[in-house]
């Protein structure tokens, strides 16, 4: 294991939402041995209302900020030597304060899905405020991509799905 991760054992998973995440993070953890969070469960557990209804009663300033605290707990958690995967909102890494938190306490990957197989994936979702009109969720999609591209690591999200991904990164030379 590279020293980065001895010293601060988060493994951060970043990427567009519907790329698997909280799938792809759960599974890593298990293979592991490591907790994991989602941090959008943490900030609706905190917050005790689901994303979106934190979206509509307090608009996606006020959430970003929930989002930032949230992952300010994981990072103390981990910088006191527990060992997590987590999982960040799709908009959580493109936040330069976040991705300065992310850097500087852990390796971070970018799980990076095709846009046709996100919009399959996101399609019938009610949870997802931000993917309700397929044309912004293209442009935000787009948008984000430079500030992915800043991770770690990427991992290609493939036909082999999530199981593919965990191999892909149990593969990587941080271990």
């Amino acid at each position: 294991m590279i020293l980065k991760l001895k010293r601060t054992p988060g493994i951060y998973l970043v990427g567009f939402m519907g790329c698997g995440k909280t799938t792809v993070g759960r599974m890593l953890a298990r293979r592991l041995g490591w907790r994991f969070a989602d941090l959008d469960e943490d900030i609706e557990a905190r917050a005790q209302m689901p994303i979106t209804e934190i979206f509509e009663r307090f608009g996606e300033e006020e959430f970003r900020q929930m989002e930032h605290e949230a992952l300010r707990r994981r990072i103390a958690d981990i910088a006191r030597g527990v060992p997590w995967v987590v999982a960040v909102g799709g908009g959580c890494f493109a936040q330069p304060r976040n991705y300065e938190l992310i850097s500087n306490n852990g390796i971070s990957i970018w799980l990076d899905a095709p846009l046709e197989m996100l919009r399959a994936r996101v399609a019938q979702s009610t949870t997802r405020p931000l993917a309700r009109d397929p044309a912004k969720f293209e442009e935000l999609y787009h948008a984000r991509r430079p500030a992915y591209e800043k991770a770690d690591y990427r991992i290609e999200i493939g036909p082999g799905g999530s199981a593919e991904a965990v191999e892909d990164i149990l593969r990587l030379p941080i271990f």
